[in-house]
């Protein structure tokens, strides 16, 4: 999507964005048997103060068409980022904007903001089974698994490890 628009949240956003973060999550099937991640993933104001929210959108409309929260080492969100690392969690493109490009440009957003902070990678979390588009959004960006990061908020729920090596 040309022209698209990558830049922070701002509060009058945060409705929004928690809006399109669980209805992705929803749609992709995420959300079944959860009990309490709707809620931390609609917490907008609670994932700005420990990291960055940044959102995608459409110029022409000022729809928003998606969001991501970029975070470091040692943050509130962070799950698996190393010192040197950043890591970016609950990337979301609401379902009527999927595949126009909006999670592509926040993935870079997100890389960009890395590299301006010297980090060595970037990594994420992504759950076995679900969100394929993003599979193969990270694959194409040059993320690879890294099985030993693996891990299990709970049981049912696997998380696989991706890096992105930067530098």
């Amino acid at each position: 999507m040309s022209g698209l628009l990558i830049r922070p949240a701002e509060p009058a956003d945060y409705a929004g964005v928690a809006r399109l973060t669980v209805a992705a999550y929803e749609a992709d099937g995420q959300l079944k048997g959860e009990t309490g991640y709707a809620d931390v993933l609609a917490d907008v104001s609670a994932r700005a103060e420990h990291g960055d929210v940044l959102v995608a959108v459409d110029p022409a409309s000022g729809h928003l068409l998606g969001s991501v929260t970029f975070v470091l080492p040692g943050t509130r969100y962070a799950e698996m980022c190393a010192p040197g690392e950043a890591e970016f969690r609950m990337l979301a493109v609401d379902p009527t904007a999927q595949g126009r490009g909006a999670g592509a440009a926040l993935v870079e957003a997100c890389v960009v903001r890395a590299l301006e902070l010297g980090c060595t990678a970037v990594t994420i979390c992504v759950r076995d089974g679900h969100a394929e588009p993003a599979h193969r959004l990270y694959r194409r960006r040059g993320f690879v698994r890294e099985p030993d990061r693996d891990w299990s908020p709970f049981p049912g729920v696997d998380l696989l490890a991706l890096r992105l090596p930067l530098g």
